[in-house]
């Protein structure tokens, strides 16, 4: 019962600004492309046609190597002869799968930081921003390389690495909200009730910046899935699983990055438009968070 309650105290205001939301022109666009990609993330391998991984040969038992868009392969073969289009299929879920699970990850490390400063403040507030300035200073790529590096590349690594660095600017923002907060008269009601600071935080505060860390979670999403396309480009990505990035690593490996323009293309694509999809629901989302910004042309 007290569950029940408090999620519906914390859903509230996400519902109120999700129906905001769908008064913009663009996010339903958004929304809509982004479905499309989580439907892909689940049922793309099964919509493969071919598997793969596997070399597909002619009539005569020859490889297929860098036959373009055809009735048979829709977006022809690569450079060992494997089908285009069922590598594009399955690697959805990898970037879908990154991107989200970083991005909550990044929302709950980001948000629990961004809370205990705003609301306890002292040398708590101190020790945490602190924390946080230097999470500002470390560059990206060449810590997400490192940390991967150091581990054994996979998937779960990437993850790790993306959540414990794309958290700085949710965790600021957040304190500066609480802090606001914090100030407020049923904030001091409940404090002279005799209410506890965790339930404090989690009654009265949590559910007014979810909004607020919503909007970091689509900025992570985005984050995210470019972070482990560029690492798998690079070659630090997980060997035993394809992604849009590691299709454009071979690619570029086996000098067709001009030439077989259907190799290339769609995985590049595919990242533009997922990325795109997540930027349409934020750039709307944050219309509603911040009203000030809806007079933007």
């Amino acid at each position: 019962m007290l569950m029940r309650r408090y999620l519906s105290t914390a859903w509230r205001p996400i519902g109120r600004e999700v129906s905001r939301l769908k008064q913009d022109r663009l996010a339903p666009i958004g929304a809509v492309l982004l479905l499309g990609f989580l439907l892909l993330a689940i049922f793309g391998p099964a919509l493969a046609p071919y598997d793969p991984r596997e070399v597909q040969v002619n009539e005569v038992g020859i490889a297929k190597r860098l036959e373009p868009p055809s009735a048979q392969h829709w977006l022809g073969t690569e450079a060992t002869g494997r089908d285009v289009l069922s590598q594009l299929l399955v690697g959805a879920r990898v970037a879908v799968l990154v991107g989200f699970v970083a991005a909550l990850l990044v929302v709950v490390i980001g948000t629990l930081i961004g809370l205990c400063a705003g609301y306890f403040g002292g040398w708590i507030d101190v020790v945490l921003m602190r924390l946080t300035d230097a999470a500002f200073v470390v560059p990206t790529i060449p810590f997400v390389v490192v940390v991967v590096a150091v581990s054994r590349p996979s998937l779960t690594s990437v993850v790790l690495a993306i959540a414990l660095l794309f958290w700085r600017s949710s965790a600021r923002v957040i304190r500066a909200q609480t802090m606001a907060l914090r100030e407020r008269p049923y904030i001091k009601a409940a404090r002279a009730a005799g209410s506890s600071d965790v339930r404090i935080i989690v009654r009265h505060l949590l559910p007014n910046v979810l909004p607020l860390a919503t909007l970091y979670g689509a900025v992570g999403v985005q984050a995210a899935v470019t972070t482990e396309a560029s690492l798998s480009f690079l070659g630090f990505g997980d060997p035993s699983v394809l992604s849009w990035g590691r299709m454009l690593q071979y690619a570029f490996a086996s000098g067709a990055t001009r030439g077989a323009w259907w190799w290339v293309v769609p995985p590049g694509l595919m990242i533009t438009l997922l990325v795109l999809s997540v930027y349409l629901v934020r750039r709307g989302y944050e219309d509603v968070v911040n009203p000030r910004l809806r007079s933007r042309a």
